[in-house]
């Protein structure tokens, strides 16, 4: 699979577009005026502690306290008996899918994962509450997890970790892990063993995890990162104690601007091309690319053509239908696209695909083509949270494996971790993906203000049969109207007078009082106002 990076630069906003084999495969969005937090460390203040929740919120300096749960903070030791007791029992494997590369690509920034205090086991949750362990106006470093989603505020870890490009620094822990997407004993063995080798001979202390990108990579590049972190660490440390004793919430590190984090989490072997449309920019991402990346560094173009980039690639046409619930497939059918608050619903239908054998024939190969797509638009429009995929029914065990199979295997192209259930007898499956930012719609919508976010509207009819109720019920409340004026949309007054005006005499000498109507442009569909005369 061949895979090009499209960085364009406003003065607005960064954006970064992900096309496999030509086609848009992920976006990432970058505002200059509200950038992203993931990964950013900060000295905060607890502002409240929540023992029911185990929980506590934080002051980090942004429009809302961040949350901080009890089973994100770094853990006491466990007494030695007990620690070595469950050592026999205990398996040192880190995934990198859980601990770095998930979130990085997800959002292009670390999520630490839940570790271990420093050469020291854990101990379970319930035994350390977190109304010991935190108190009102305490000051903590913590690292952001996940961005400011809707009203929630962010979420925040204590288990701080920093990306380099082929490794993780865990501060807080003492394990050596090794990301699962690499395959062979014989190369986890490797990365393990010089790992640890360096970690001795340059007095690191802590924790390392080999991402994926770490496959294959000689020992003088991993020493390089293990440097580059060592010193990245000591500047945070000398940041907190110099800023120690002020009153405020203190930002301590920033995560890099989303150009150069897609070139350290983003580009891979199979990259071809990444194509930059800003000279500043350019320059920047070259010159990050020869310290830190440099094999990619013959493969950055700066593009130069008066057309934007992105209309050239087609990439603003992709973007606009990644807003649309309705996902047209080749063969005819499609998928239909919800997002709510609780969960994402996927529903798969036949469309105009009439198939060629028999029903079931038709809807296997729709179930099956309905796989790339939803594996494609989970990532373009980063869904996550629980999503509910509604597949054609299917009558065939055999094909419901199949589908399955197919999803999963559509799935491996997926930064973000992922986890499905079987086919159900009704043709659902229900999945999960790991979500660390505001899905595409959220980030770039907001909710209709005619509708409030319904997605539907009153009837004018409906409209019209509420105004006669509310005349009905001014006229027995007031005695002293003459006249009522009705002032509302255009389709509802319209209404009135042509199909509904028999119902408007109707009423009028029931009443005995005349009823006069005004347009309103401004007005919704539902609005309206009955002025009494």
């Amino acid at each position: 699979m061949s895979e090009e990076l499209l960085i364009n630069i406003s003065p607005m906003e960064s954006r970064v577009a992900v096309l496999d084999n030509g086609i848009l495969g992920e976006i990432y969005i970058e505002r200059h005026h509200k950038l992203g937090l993931v990964g950013n460390i900060y000295l905060g203040t607890v502002v409240r502690v929540l023992p029911g929740m185990q929980a506590a919120f934080v002051d980090i300096g942004q429009s809302r306290t961040a949350f901080l749960h009890v089973n994100d903070m770094q853990r006491e030791p466990r007494p030695v008996a007990e620690k070595n007791k469950a050592a026999k029992a205990t398996k040192h494997e880190i995934n990198e899918d859980d601990a770095t590369t998930n979130a990085s690509a997800d959002s292009l920034a670390v999520t630490p994962p839940i570790v271990s205090a420093q050469s020291t086991e854990i101990v379970p949750v319930s035994k350390t509450l977190i109304q010991h362990r935190l108190h009102e106006s305490q000051r903590i470093l913590v690292q952001v997890t996940k961005d400011q989603l809707g009203s929630k505020g962010a979420r925040l870890t204590t288990n701080i970790s920093l990306p380099s490009r082929y490794l993780v620094y865990l501060p807080s822990s003492d394990h050596i892990g090794i990301s699962q997407r690499i395959d062979g004993e014989e190369e986890r063995s490797r990365l393990k063993t010089e790992l640890s080798s360096l970690m001795q001979t340059v007095n690191l202390k802590g924790g390392l995890i080999a991402r994926t990108a770490a496959e294959r990579v000689p020992v003088d590049k991993l020493e390089e990162d293990i440097y580059y972190l060592l010193q990245l660490w000591r500047t945070i440390c000398a940041r907190r104690q110099e800023i120690n004793n002020h009153q405020s919430s203190e930002l301590i590190y920033q995560e890099l601007s989303l150009p150069l984090r897609s070139i350290r989490d983003l580009v891979h072997a199979d990259t071809e091309k990444v194509i930059i449309d800003n000279t500043q920019i350019y320059e920047q991402v070259r010159y990050f690319a020869k310290e830190f990346v440099p094999f990619v560094y013959d493969r950055i173009v700066h593009y130069t053509a008066e057309q934007s980039l992105f209309d050239v690639h087609r990439v603003e046409d992709d973007l606009r239908d990644a807003l649309k619930r309705r996902v047209d497939l080749k063969s005819g059918g499609y998928l239909i696209i919800d997002q709510t608050e609780a969960m994402t619903t996927i529903d798969v239908n036949t469309g105009s695909f009439v198939g060629g054998r028999s029903l079931e024939d038709t809807v296997y190969k729709t179930n099956l083509e309905a796989t790339h797509a939803i594996a494609r638009q989970l990532r373009l429009r980063n869904l996550g949270g629980i999503i509910i995929l509604d597949f054609i029914d299917m009558l065939e065990q055999q094909h419901k494996d199949d589908v399955l199979e197919s999803l999963q295997a559509q799935l491996t192209q997926d930064y973000a971790k992922t986890k499905i259930t079987q086919v159900s007898e009704l043709g659902l499956v229900e999945m999960t993906r790991k979500r660390t930012r505001e899905s595409l719609g959220q980030q770039l919508c907001e909710p209709c203000s005619t509708c409030q976010g319904r997605g539907f509207v009153k009837t004018a009819e409906t409209v019209c049969f509420e105004i006669f109720r509310e005349i009905m019920r001014c006229a027995r409340t007031y005695n002293s109207p003459k006249k009522f004026t009705v002032v509302a949309h255009a389709a509802v007054i319209d209404l009135l007078l042509t199909t509904e005006s028999d119902t408007v005499a109707d009423l009028e000498y029931l009443l005995g009082r005349v009823i006069t109507f005004d347009v309103e442009n401004l007005y919704t569909q539902e609005q309206y106002d009955i002025v009494l005369d």
